[in-house]
């Protein structure tokens, strides 16, 4: 079976390529406000976010867990990164929304990542409306990798059928 071409896509002023993003991820401190809306409630409003940039996917943005002003429960399932280690998921409640399995976290991150600890990252299809810096992001197609996507990225990404093997 023959892999698919993948043409990295040239970024304009103020942009940055998914391309450029390195592998292992890399971890950095954000100022941009990150807002997150469910049930019709704000349920974050931080600049005090990370975001995790990987080769191939769009930023995933992590907020502190005692940011998030809903109901938090532990889901079933957990998962390994090959590079950040076991994941937690989480459902998040707010309003009139329950969204199960919506988040995810990781209690013990493995050692380089141990910025992530005590974060929590909300997948933007499971939500009312995310935002970073006032836009409104759109979610990485396929859902499985939870990056927020803004005008300020560009791909392809990641994530979308027939885009695994890549």
């Amino acid at each position: 079976m023959r892999r698919k071409q993948v043409h990295r896509i040239e970024p304009g002023d103020g942009q940055e390529s998914v391309w450029d993003y390195p592998r292992p991820p890399a971890v950095e401190p954000t100022g941009d406000r990150v807002v997150v809306v469910l049930g019709g409630r704000t349920i974050v409003d931080t600049t005090e976010a990370v975001r995790v940039l990987e080769t191939s996917h769009p930023p995933v943005y992590y907020v502190p867990a005692e940011a998030i002003r809903a109901d938090v429960h532990i889901a079933q399932g957990m998962s390994l990164c090959e590079f950040k280690g076991m994941a937690r998921y989480l459902t998040i409640a707010a309003g009139d929304r329950i969204a199960v399995r919506s988040a995810w976290t990781y209690p013990e991150p493995w050692p380089g990542y141990e910025d992530l600890a005590g974060m929590v990252a909300v997948y933007p299809s499971r939500m009312d409306r995310c935002e970073v810096a006032g836009e409104v992001v759109a979610p990485q197609e396929g859902d499985f990798y939870g990056g927020w996507i803004t005008s300020k990225v560009v791909g392809p990404f990641k994530g979308a059928p027939g885009t695994l093997g890549w």
